[in-house]
């Protein structure tokens, strides 16, 4: 008898923990749509990186860290979401260099945009993370044999890196990464709605749905 007891308990205690996880992210759904509508600068700010149309009613939002390997891997999966929907979405970079050294990269980057090339440089990093990310031993400095495949002026690179307003922008991103509950690298948000299961289906999916939305007739 105690252990069909017991076996009705586990059930019990499963299926409100069922629950329980599904109003919490229920919840945390609602507080996120509501921060998109009434303070969307906490997924956009006015120094971050875009590419995509302007007019686009998409917003797809990454908090990536130039040192992460599973951002480096979506890059091109992000891109092809892209190609594969033409003016519909816009992407919109954010910083999150949990790695160790990793606002270094970041400091290379914004430095980057002032010579017009940030593009191509993040693409250059991602390309060349595994000489210079290794997690065992990383070796930042071995990133500049490959910033000239960018077309940089690296000493112009090293000089405006130094610029602390960069500084300021890494430490608004990760303030806004901490309010946002991002914990980890790459962090995506669907006009404001956050990836709550990590995956490219998921991501696909996800981006789907807003796009049906936005453009219900197309």
């Amino acid at each position: 008898m105690k252990y069909i007891v017991f076996g009705f308990a586990c059930i019990v205690l499963f299926f409100v923990f069922v629950f329980a996880s599904s109003y919490y992210k229920d919840k945390q759904l609602e507080k996120f749509d509501f921060m998109a509508k009434e303070d969307a600068s906490i997924f956009v700010r006015d120094h971050s990186p875009t590419l995509g149309s302007d007019d686009a009613k998409v917003y797809l939002i990454e908090f990536m860290d130039p040192a992460c390997e599973t951002c480096a891997a979506f890059s091109p999966l992000v891109k092809k979401l892209m190609n594969d929907n033409p003016g519909k979405i816009k992407l919109v970079l954010r910083y999150a260099p949990f790695h160790d050294g990793a606002d270094y990269f970041v400091k290379i980057l914004e430095a980057a945009k002032k010579q017009g090339k940030y593009w191509e440089t993040l693409e250059v990093m991602y390309k060349s993370q595994p000489y210079w990310a290794s997690h065992h031993n990383p070796q930042p400095y071995k990133i500049w044999q490959f910033l000239t495949r960018a077309g940089l002026d690296l000493e112009q690179i090293r000089k405006d890196m130094e610029d602390p307003a960069i500084v300021e922008i890494i430490e608004q991103d990760l303030a806004d990464a901490e309010r946002l509950a991002v914990r980890k690298t790459p962090g995506f948000f669907v006009n404001g709605r956050p990836l709550q299961t990590f995956g490219y289906p998921q991501l696909h999916q996800l981006l789907n749905d807003e796009i049906n939305k936005q453009y219900p007739n197309q």
